[in-house]
């Protein structure tokens, strides 16, 4: 039988390793000299250089963005429920309310629609997740947030490089939150970047990220335990050298699943979106649990959902939203699979792949 393909890898090699050693043989372990570096080469990298705040995960990012900011109790953020639950925890963890809105059924990101509709006058902010490494809509979110004079906010924990007409996600925003979590298109081991649009911003999170002091002992707000330390941050810099062919190769093996896939509804990328492609995910309309379940076990390839239950109807965010109707959303959250598209697969896995799911989806799984 052969190995399984499996629909996630992380890429850690004698690189990292020796950036790590190099940092364990300097005794500065904490937030150091690495951090910078890797704020500013990120920065650089990723989002035109944007002042960039490194912290110790992704869901940290997200809250001190959002305090950074000013949510707190009162407020209300618009967020789409077809995510991780890091982004409704978030707003919840400032004593925020998460207010749910829906997908448009092509990219899986908010529906500007959907998002008009769900301001009330306590709404203060939009967050939209850029969700697969396909960029949310950036321009209709931008224009609806200037004509009811909201914060946008990013989270692009799924999209190191994106980009729409352009642009890179990640400049859109007050603040956008990368992930830097080991199954992301790149990572440090565990953490997160926030990027800021203003001066102000970087700075309080700086604070927040640091017990609120920029100089020891002179605490000037409460604030957190939040920091990356130098051991993540030399990873974190190894692989901001290897992301873009990462990326590439993520770009190739997508274009050949969309060119030799039948049997399955394959990913739209929007116009004018460059995709960087986190998950590849295509919909199976009945029996996605058969589809699931047959590919691993009788053909060995993984796969995963992303995800199977909305955050409108998870017991921790529920109450944020009785009764709540999310049409495109449900659906989603029915039919998703997203297939193997890491860069580690050969040409071989990649065939393998294409029969699988040939094989499967002809049987009626």
């Amino acid at each position: 039988m052969p190995d399984l393909i499996p629909a996630a890898k992380p890429l850690i090699g004698d690189d990292e390793r020796a950036a790590v050693d190099r940092v364990l043989r300097s005794g500065m372990i904490a937030q150091g000299p690495e951090v910078a570096a890797f704020e500013r080469e990120f920065a650089e990298h990723f989002v035109e250089g944007r002042e960039t705040v490194a912290v110790n995960s992704g869901t940290s990012g997200l809250h001190l963005g959002l305090l950074a900011c000013g949510i707190g109790p009162g407020d209300e953020v618009i967020v789409p429920s077809f995510t991780f639950a890091a982004t409704g925890n978030s707003v919840a963890l400032t004593g925020a309310t998460p207010v749910f809105a829906d997908i448009d059924p092509i990219t899986f990101t908010l529906d500007v629609s959907s998002v008009e509709a769900a301001i009330t006058p306590r709404t203060r902010a939009i967050m939209p997740v850029h969700l697969y490494g396909h960029p949310a809509d950036m321009v209709g979110l931008h224009a609806l947030a200037e004509r009811h004079d909201l914060m946008l906010f990013e989270d692009a924990a799924q999209a190191h490089g994106a980009a729409l007409h352009g642009r890179p996600v990640g400049t859109f925003g007050s603040f956008t939150m990368f992930s830097l979590y080991p199954t992301k298109n790149m990572t440090s081991g565990e953490g997160g970047m926030v990027t800021a649009a203003t001066s102000e911003i970087a700075r309080s999170l700086r604070l927040l990220r640091n017990q609120g002091m920029e100089r020891q002992y002179e605490n000037e707000i409460v604030g957190f335990n939040a920091r990356m330390t130098d051991l993540h941050a030399a990873i974190g810099r190894v692989q901001l050298t290897k992301v873009d062919a990462w990326t590439q190769k993520r770009r190739e093996n997508a274009a050949y699943l969309d060119a030799h896939l039948v049997g399955v509804i394959t990913p739209i990328v929007a116009e004018g979106a460059h995709h960087v492609y986190h998950q590849y995910t295509v919909r199976i309309p009945e029996d996605r649990a058969g589809f699931v379940k047959a590919l691993r076990e009788e053909h060995q390839v993984g796969s995963g959902v992303y995800y199977p239950i909305p955050n409108h109807r998870l017991p921790s965010l529920a109450r944020y939203a009785p009764g709540l109707d999310l049409p495109e959303t449900e659906s989603a959250a029915r039919e998703v699979v997203s297939l193997p598209v890491h860069p580690s697969l050969s040409h071989d896995d990649l065939a393998r792949i294409v029969a699988a799911v040939e094989a499967v989806a002809g049987a009626g799984a």
